[in-house]
């Protein structure tokens, strides 16, 4: 399990470790990285350009003392002071000692900055809030030609959130400290991340209020069928989805949850005889079911069909038209559910649900806040979709799915989700787990079939048997990228 925690959290644990040497754990993890990555670049590290960018407080001085580290073994090593008079005294003095060219002269810094085989970003650390400061801001569109390392986070993103408010550098590798923080793991600001590389100092926080699952994760909770089961001890998926204007959502909702661990599969839209001909492993007939899966591609037939799937208690996810239908109404609808519930949106989608103005624009930059209110004001999980899906509860406790891939944005991709996800409740999980397996399995599937080319929602479908084997080995951690 990838564990995130937030800046309070972090501090509250540092400071647990007063008079431990956590600046020279988290230096060395730096220094060796940036080493790491000069060799494979030129060679060698001797001779290399680095340009360390310093702000004020431990994160430049992080940055100062991995420069002067650098220095030490032959580079040569250029420091811009953005906040001079607040640079760290005892980093900026080992610097100097080893040989470093300390500045505060912003022409020099942008002309190195363009050609420095490696810069150290140690502008803003964990607890700045808003876009770069007007004196850092010319950096984050400066053209560069070597590789940027930021220092625990890239300056400019949020660290609770992954929020980018302004102006914010783009890091090819992120050498984070202790534990990783949730803008590492969240869009907008994992996109500026680049590579995460977690440096352990000894700390010891709390529960993590983020969480993203690896492969282990995902085997442990996937259901299995033992002995003495049966397709209806498996558990058996009512599917409340498709229409005559919409048949191919229901195809699809189904060819997801035929590969997401439900021993039946139960079809009760319309129109049945498309689905059967298609899959013919699914059941017509009305009977008892587990969870349902109510929405993808219902249409007109969305209002009657989230009312019939809301009276039966048991776990209903609800995506698509459902969740049109669900904004109608209001959080009112699941009002005194004792069933869990699932709402499966993309940024549209949660904006209005969320109403009150919020856009599908904020949405997107706001993931986790925005997730973990409608998850709130619904009472409801919620599975977020979008460039990171995020999962939250509505006593906040979140997770973000590491798997996926650009070509999931595709027609149906969605349809396929809900199916897999609404299996998984029927087999058993609740809705958080379910959430967060169901998005990683799809995420992987989409790797999988896509393979760095198109690849239809049909195709995800169907590469959903290997992402299950793959993840049940439960080998390693999860791909990322």
């Amino acid at each position: 399990m990838r564990e995130a925690h937030t800046v309070e959290q972090v501090r509250a644990a540092e400071a647990a470790l007063a008079g431990q040497p956590l600046m020279d754990r988290a230096v060395a993890g730096l220094a060796a990285t940036c080493a790491k990555l000069l060799a494979g670049r030129r060679g060698r590290v001797y001779g290399a350009r680095v340009l360390v960018l310093a702000g004020s407080g431990d994160n430049g001085g992080d940055a100062l003392f991995a420069g002067a580290a650098l220095a030490r073994r032959g580079a040569a090593v250029t420091a811009v002071l953005l906040s001079p008079d607040r640079a760290h005294p005892a980093a900026l003095a080992a610097l100097k000692a080893a040989g470093g060219r300390p500045t505060v002269d912003q022409d020099v810094g942008l002309a190195d900055f363009r050609r420095a085989d490696l810069v150290l970003d140690g502008i803003v650390g964990i607890g700045g809030r808003g876009g770069l400061r007007p004196a850092a801001a010319p950096y984050a569109a400066a053209e560069r030609s070597g590789l940027l390392v930021a220092v625990d986070l890239p300056s400019g993103v949020d660290a609770d959130t992954g929020e980018v408010a302004g102006a914010a550098l783009r890091a090819d590798v992120t050498v984070t400290f202790g534990t990783h923080k949730p803008g590492l793991l969240i869009d907008p600001g994992a996109g500026y991340a680049g590579t995460v590389q977690l440096v352990p100092i000894g700390l010891r926080p709390p529960a993590a209020p983020v969480e993203a699952l690896q492969h282990a994760d995902v085997a442990a909770l996937l259901p299995r069928p033992g002995a003495e089961s049966d397709k209806y001890r498996r558990g058996v998926l009512g599917v409340l989805a498709g229409s005559e204007r919409y048949p191919g959502a229901a195809q699809l909702a189904v060819a997801g949850a035929l590969h997401g661990g439900a021993g039946a599969v139960r079809y009760q839209g319309r129109p049945g005889e498309e689905v059967v001909r298609r899959h013919p492993e699914v059941l017509l007939t009305p009977g008892r079911v587990q969870a349902w899966v109510v929405g993808p591609g219902s249409g007109d037939e969305a209002p009657g069909a989230l009312a019939d799937a809301l009276a039966d208690e048991v776990p209903v996810l609800v995506d698509a038209d459902g969740l049109t239908e669900l904004a109608r109404l209001g959080p009112r609808a699941l009002a005194g559910r004792a069933a869990p519930t699932l709402l499966t949106p993309h940024a549209g989608e949660a904006a209005r649900l969320l109403g009150d103005g919020v856009t599908a624009q904020q949405v997107a930059a706001e993931r986790l806040r925005r997730a973990r209110e409608l998850a709130e004001r619904y009472g409801a999980v919620v599975l977020l979709k979008g460039s990171t899906t995020v999962v939250a509860r509505p006593d906040g406790a979140a997770r973000v799915n590491p798997t996926g891939t650009a070509w999931l944005a595709t027609a149906g991709s969605g349809d396929v989700l809900a199916g897999l996800t609404g299996a998984l409740l029927a087999a058993g999980l609740g809705a958080f787990d379910a959430a967060s397996v169901g998005a990683y399995l799809h995420g992987l599937a989409g790797r999988i079939a896509a393979a760095g080319a198109p690849v239809t929602a049909g195709g995800v479908a169907a590469a959903l048997p290997a992402a299950w084997r793959e993840a049940a080995g439960g080998r390693g951690g999860s791909p990322q990228g």
